[in-house]
């Protein structure tokens, strides 16, 4: 059987991970980052920053975010003295190797699991800080702030416009020469991007309907999928790992 090759869509610091398993379970990958991250400090994160004392929690959303405070505030982190909420197993695991002890983290990795959790125990009256760029979903924030707490909302870093159109253009030259069997998203924010820089959507939305296999982290950037009529499928739990072991043994189970 040959190698299939998988596009690769989210940023470039976060896609190491993803190539691996992919050249692990015996596919070839190609990475053309629909989205870029930059860590930034801004207004807001200075005063989540000046506030630390009274938080009671703090939830981190993404990897990025931990980056960016270890980038300007060095020592926040590590002196922190409220709970910890964290979104995925990545972010878990980032947040305790900086010596933090993950107090919650949802089964569902999502804001809406999240919530679910928050309201299961009854977490209101509290103060609690939310860094996390600011084209995030508000669902958030809206939902916490509606149990009673007050929410600090930080920005520490910034979802950009793909910086490299070239990768893009290019995988999509390949998608169009059927040189690509399948393609990843991660966010909702990956599948935007990549349809804002096609020339022609619908021919693009065909395409991947008819000859690749698109696999998509989880529900949320389900969404934007079928926005764009395309046939997905995802995992039950919303990781890399198992994004791509759900996309190798589908392509498998196809290509017998």
């Amino acid at each position: 059987m040959s190698r299939p090759i998988v596009a690769i869509t989210r940023p470039k610091d976060r896609a190491k991970k993803a190539c691996e398993i992919v050249e692990k379970l015996g596919g070839s990958a190609i990475l053309a980052p629909t989205l870029d991250l930059e860590p930034v400090n801004s207004e807001s994160l200075k005063y989540l920053v000046s506030k630390k004392e009274e938080l009671d929690w703090i939830i981190f959303t993404s990897p990025t975010t931990i980056v960016s405070l270890n980038k300007f505030y060095p020592d926040f982190i590590k002196t922190l003295n409220c709970k910890l909420a964290v979104i995925g197993n990545k972010t878990g695991r980032l947040a305790e190797k900086n010596g933090l002890t993950v107090d919650l983290m949802p089964e569902d990795f999502t804001a809406e699991g999240l919530i679910e959790e928050f309201k299961k125990r009854e977490i209101t009256n509290q103060t609690i800080g939310i860094p996390r760029t600011a084209s995030a979903r508000p669902i958030l924030p809206e939902e916490l702030e509606k149990l009673g707490n007050e929410i600090i909302l930080a920005e520490a870093y910034k979802s950009l416009f793909p910086m490299d159109e070239k990768a893009i253009k290019e995988l999509i030259r390949k998608i169009e020469n059927k040189e690509i069997d399948a393609i990843t998203f991660t966010s909702p924010l990956t599948v935007e991007n990549f349809f804002e820089i096609a020339d022609d959507k619908e021919k693009l939305a065909h395409l991947l309907n008819d000859n690749l296999l698109t696999v998509c982290i989880g529900p949320i950037t389900a969404k934007v999928l079928e926005k764009y009529n395309i046939t997905y499928i995802y995992p039950d739990t919303y990781t890399v790992p198992d994004m791509m072991e759900l996309l190798f043994k589908t392509w498998r189970e196809e290509n017998e």
